[in-house]
């Protein structure tokens, strides 16, 4: 049987910030803004090409907001992905790679290439190049 993640919830203290966050600046697309009852909204928003969404929303978690952190995104290109986010005006640090656990600038091995940034309530997420042979 294949077990397939499908969502992430992400919690958020302001929907409409971190859903124009997240779709003009990260460049996920809206699937769906829902209020299902009062005090219940989700925002389901998936990355390009990806087969895991994220929520956010109201009275969907009760985590506090800027708690999620080591979400990871996958890209061909890290250089690419920095020119992105830095273009749609995402606070991003440079390529980066890891050393002993340490973040270093500039790029390293295979499988070893980063980019970070955290949403408007400091979830953090990550970005790695995967190679691609992989």
């Amino acid at each position: 049987m294949d077990w397939k993640l499908e969502v992430v919830v992400i919690p958020v203290a302001d929907v409409d910030r971190a859903k124009l966050f997240y779709e003009e600046q990260a460049g996920f697309t809206v699937d769906h803004d829902t209020r299902l009852r009062d005090g219940v909204r989700v925002v389901q928003l998936t990355p390009p090409g990806s087969a895991c969404s994220i929520v956010v929303g109201t009275g969907v978690i009760s985590s506090a907001p800027g708690s999620v952190k080591g979400l990871q995104l996958a890209v061909p290109d890290i250089e690419k992905a920095h020119a992105e986010l830095a273009a749609r005006g995402v606070a991003v640090s440079p390529v980066q790679h890891f050393v002993a656990g340490s973040r270093v600038d500039g790029h390293g091995e295979a499988w070893n290439n980063f980019v970070f940034f955290n949403d408007p309530d400091g979830n953090g997420w990550a970005v790695q190049e995967v190679p691609s042979a992989a």
